[in-house]
């Protein structure tokens, strides 16, 4: 039987805002997680985004947060986007507390975040790299936290941050309370989670209990050239007044590309991608979210964490390489058990993926081809060339391929081939710190400044 939040232990101050703020009972995710972080237990939490997981580890903490005093709280996120998200909502849970929180990524000026620390915060919440920042700089003082949490860590590791979270626990009192949440639980999450955590509970959500049974999910098996067409035809056929639209594309041009085309043809649509400036970023997210713009235009790094509660719709333009991928773009509709539609348009050079992602749920995936009459189109040889994409990241081999390596990548170490960091690592790793260092992995340590090796600004604070 559901408890209420009152029943899990929580204070008057803490459900007095759950009430403002429209809560009337927990989430599956909630009433596992809050009695267990109350205990002071590390708890790793499997559950996709819009189950309400944010306040699963909110409450508690804010619940055993004094409102005096240094950091005593720390939350990873892998995105600004959800850096914001998440301070948001744990700060109208605080509303009667008097505990102050801060976000801290990149893209936005260290000394307006500075000034906020100095004025006292209990709780930050900050991407990895930009935190970096701040304990190399002092600005920030990890010696009082006594709870970590890290949030969507899958994302984190997808993103290269596995080292840099290693790096800043080095900081943190071994002591803590830590709490990791994630949709899947790759060996390395695992892995990281047995290394740093103890004594952990595990509280997982199927999928029926993570809203993706409550999305209508449908694939169209389609030539490349007329995707755009039965995407403008999904967009009019499933418009509703209340409903919003994120469109997936697989990269930033093309991301640009749908979004032009999109407002050619009569629509509200706006591109979300890391090309973009944080004001620009911001901008498009502030359009998306007021409603002054209806479709949302986006990569899978720039849209993660959006939680836009009017959003109804999914379309995949390009559908991922990744299940775990498609999971997730899809939880960005029915959040927190509302009804939402996912469509993908799947190129016949696809349909292995789409099999695969098939081959990852139970839940019904419709084929409309035979509905709509469609034929399944032929596939092309899947040859794009043997020179391959070099900005940067040193694609090589081709995108038919899809080979990473190549030779160059970051800073002559080369990203690609054997993913070494390379190139003249920071006088061997960021070492010097208290506990002789973090020292000298991955072929040369973490890379010779924001060039020659990791680089962190070619991930812009994500």
């Amino acid at each position: 039987m559901t408890k209420t939040f009152a029943e899990l232990g929580l204070s008057a101050e803490l459900n007095k805002a759950l009430s403002e703020n429209g809560f009337e009972a927990p989430f599956p995710i909630q009433e596992a997680a809050i009695p267990l972080v109350l205990q002071g237990k590390d708890v790793i939490g499997q559950a996709h985004t819009g189950t309400g997981k944010t306040a699963a580890f909110g409450l508690p903490i804010l619940a055993r947060v004094s409102n005096e005093g240094p950091v005593q709280a720390l939350v990873l996120v892998p995105t600004r986007e959800l850096a914001v998200q998440v301070t948001t909502e744990i700060s109208r849970l605080a509303k009667y507390t008097g505990i102050r929180t801060v976000a801290i990524y990149g893209g936005q000026s260290i000394n307006i975040q500075n000034e906020k620390l100095q004025r006292g915060v209990q709780i930050v919440v900050a991407t990895p790299g930009r935190l970096i920042d701040h304990i190399k700089q002092g600005s920030i003082i990890l010696d009082d936290v006594k709870f970590v949490v890290m949030d969507e860590a899958d994302r984190m590791l997808d993103m290269g941050f596995i080292d840099d979270i290693k790096f800043i626990l080095f900081y943190v009192n071994e002591d803590r309370q830590t709490c990791l949440f994630s949709a899947t639980m790759p060996p390395e999450i695992l892995r990281l989670a047995e290394e740093y955590m103890k004594e952990i509970e595990h509280v997982r959500l199927n999928e029926e209990e993570v809203t993706l049974d409550t999305i209508e999910q449908s694939y169209l098996v389609v030539e490349e050239r007329e995707k755009f067409r039965h995407l403008c035809d999904f967009i009019r056929k499933n418009r509703d007044a209340k409903a919003q639209t994120i469109v997936f594309a697989a990269t930033k041009q093309r991301a640009d590309r749908v979004a032009h085309q999109l407002k050619r043809d009569g629509f509200s649509a706006i591109a979300i991608h890391g090309d973009l400036t944080q004001r620009q970023r911001d901008q498009a997210m502030f359009k998306f979210r007021k409603g002054t713009e209806d479709i949302l235009v986006a990569t899978d790094i720039a849209a993660r964490g959006i939680d836009v509660p009017a959003v109804g719709n999914v379309i995949n333009y390009d559908i991922p390489d990744d299940p775990n991928v498609y999971f997730h773009r899809i939880g960005r509709t029915a959040r927190a058990g509302a009804e939402g539609k996912a469509i993908s348009l799947v190129s016949a050079e696809r349909i292995a993926d789409m099999e695969r992602i098939l081959a990852q749920t139970t839940l019904p995936i419709r084929k409309l081809n035979d509905e709509m009459g469609i034929a399944v189109p032929v596939a092309q040889p899947r040859s794009y060339g043997g020179g391959g994409y070099r900005n940067r990241q040193s694609y090589g081999g081709g995108y038919g391929s899809r080979g990473y390596g190549g030779g160059g990548g970051y800073g002559g170490g080369g990203y690609g081939g054997n993913r070494g960091y390379g190139g003249g690592g920071r006088g061997g790793g960021y070492g010097g710190g208290r506990r002789g260092g973090y020292g000298g992995q991955r072929r040369g340590g973490y890379g010779g400044g924001r060039r020659g090796g990791y680089g962190r600004s070619n991930y812009g604070g994500y």
